[in-house]
């Protein structure tokens, strides 16, 4: 019995010898796989179509990873679906490091609560930097002639089911509801294919009110055809530093805020993840990239680190979760 115990310990010690082999190895060849990486050109993956504000950040971080890599960085974007069928496409890469992905988080998170079998989840994906913040601004036609959203209201009720208004996503649509709920008033909301028809509609006053991306009405508040009422931010926007914050406006209620993700499949090797999360954020940093592609844009850099974001994308997700029972939205 002796023996056999001391036969069967040899064993296990061999097999755990083994396995910690096989484990060091894989460390080694995905640390060296880091060094040479990449070697072939890559995949950005993005979940919008062309010619909007996230597309053009893709296409500008592509443009100076080709730069740094030496490699062709080619923007494949998958629009529809309200994000989900590129999340979809990130999601079912190949995780070898040759496919990241700029997400909204309309697509990554929100959808959960919107609709009925989504067919990934948060763990479909590797979280390597939230990009920033896209601030979204509160506008009004200057022809109301409002300039608040305390006179935006006082206008409502004068002149009941006259004022609609546009806005994208879920959680800015949810503003509204909760804002005729406080002030008895009735905005209602109007359908629109994309930005450039929302833009239209309150320049034109067809639609006089808009919860929109910032950069898209900054031309428009500085020479006076649009009133910029409140912005979603933390603090103010460099847009629109005359304009309040919805907390400075007395608004209180919690808010999810759009941003954009850079994210990888789940299963890209973290020596990998570590230098695009590098490589990524040098690009960031730098000056004339930081002040050209997002702040002179409206955005807000935030540039964290893998595992933060991961932690972020959590409580976003049970922020997401909250508002959504909250406002009694079931999937669709």
């Amino acid at each position: 019995m002796i023996s056999l115990g001391c036969a069967n310990s040899g064993q296990s010690m061999r097999a755990h010898f083994f396995a910690g082999v096989v484990v060091f190895a894989s460390i080694v060849s995905f640390a060296a796989s880091a060094q040479t990486f990449p070697s072939r050109p890559v995949k950005l993956m993005t979940d919008v179509g062309t010619g909007g504000t996230y597309d053009i950040f893709a296409r500008a971080l592509g443009e100076q990873l080709n730069k740094k890599w030496g490699q062709a960085v080619v923007v494949e974007p998958h629009a529809g679906g309200n994000g989900i069928i590129g999340n979809r496409a990130c999601a079912e890469a190949e995780p070898d490091g040759y496919t990241f992905c700029v997400l909204s988080n309309q697509g990554l998170v929100n959808s959960e609560f919107l609709y009925k079998n989504v067919p990934y989840t948060l763990a479909s994906f590797s979280p390597v930097m939230n990009l920033f913040y896209n601030t979204q601004v509160i506008v009004a036609n200057a022809g109301l002639g409002v300039r608040s959203l305390d006179e935006l209201a006082a206008l409502a009720k004068a002149k009941p089911g006259t004022l609609n208004y546009v806005a994208p996503g879920t959680f800015q649509r949810l503003f509204f509801d909760n804002f005729n709920k406080k002030h008895g008033t009735d905005l209602v909301g109007i359908p629109f294919k994309g930005g450039g028809d929302a833009v239209t509609g309150v320049l034109s006053g067809a639609i006089p009110i808009a919860f929109l991306g910032g950069a898209n009405f900054a031309p428009y508040v500085q020479d006076g055809k649009v009133v910029a009422l409140a912005v979603d931010a933390t603090a103010r926007s460099p847009l629109f530093p005359g304009t309040p914050t919805l907390i400075e406006a007395g608004v209180t209620d919690p808010m999810t805020r759009n941003y954009l993700a850079l994210m990888m499949p789940a299963g890209t090797p973290p020596p990998i993840i570590a230098k695009v999360h590098a490589d990524v954020a040098a690009i960031m940093n730098d000056p004339a990239f930081r002040k050209r592609q997002i702040i002179d844009r409206g955005l807000e850099p935030v540039g964290d680190t893998p595992e933060e974001f991961a932690r972020f994308l959590q409580s976003d997700r049970a922020l997401a979760g909250a508002l959504a029972k909250s406002a009694g939205i079931q999937p669709q």
